[in-house]
């Protein structure tokens, strides 16, 4: 899979890139990550990507002309890409969307910075406006390793053990079961006695149980949407979960 990471500040991936899964993805070229500096497609001497708002007002927005050539000269090139644009007015990045765009071919990522990007690049040239979350940053270039690392890792061959994926928090709906390690005991601290029973039946039981038992604690909104059956129903019904 090919990003595209368009940005004003394309050394700021150079250290996220080169470790872990990523990196490694990278080196198996499963993955293909290009840096597309933003001021390269400016036509004056201090080459600005910026401007002052139109109507007054605090800040500075992304000039339309310099990511419009960016992406023209981008999406010449094969395969054809998803243009996605980083902000916190977008859909919300969730896990049943980082599956969907796991499944193309390239994706072509936008980093705004300041007040945004100029609204004639979002309603004529980009595809997907996402988010990573309720909150603001400086710019979209955290937002842009959150997407490729959330994708990345549903691509075949990226992760070492594919079921990893497939278990992970939020894969189907529920955060994940609490994890163990050796020692068995620390500072009088003792792992639960059914992760050593060999049964492996009832550890699995025990770890939906848990599963279900956290996110009715720490994300009960989630229940509304996770994959439960009648199991899963009865059991959070005896923690005094109602589906809303």
């Amino acid at each position: 899979m090919l990003f595209d990471i368009v940005t004003i500040f394309p050394h700021f991936f150079d250290s996220p890139l080169k470790d872990g899964v990523v990196r490694r993805a990278i080196e198996a070229a499963i993955l293909k990550i290009r840096t597309v500096d933003l001021r390269d497609f400016t036509t004056d001497r201090h080459r600005t990507t910026d401007d002052r708002p139109f109507g007054g007002g605090e800040g500075m927005v992304m000039k339309p002309e310099p990511i419009y050539k960016a992406l023209k000269v981008l999406k010449e090139e094969p395969p054809e890409a998803r243009v996605i644009l980083l902000s916190p007015r977008g859909k919300l990045l969730d896990q049943a969307m980082a599956g969907e765009l796991a499944q193309l071919g390239r994706l072509i990522l936008i980093c705004g910075r300041y007040e945004g990007v100029d609204e004639r690049i979002r309603e004529h040239c980009i595809d997907l406006e996402l988010s990573v979350g309720d909150y603001v940053l400086s710019g979209g270039e955290i937002a842009a390793l959150v997407v490729i690392e959330a994708v990345s890792r549903l691509i075949p061959g990226v992760l070492g053990c594919e079921s990893s994926a497939e278990n992970d928090s939020f894969s189907d709906g529920l955060l994940e079961f609490p994890q163990y390690t050796r020692p068995r005991i620390f500072k009088g601290w003792e792992i639960p006695e059914v992760l050593m029973s060999g049964d492996h039946a009832r550890i699995a039981k025990w770890r939906r149980e848990q599963s279900l038992g956290l996110t009715y604690e720490q994300r009960p909104e989630l229940l509304n949407r996770a994959k439960l059956d009648e199991k899963d129903i009865k059991y959070l019904r005896s923690l005094g979960w109602e589906k809303s």
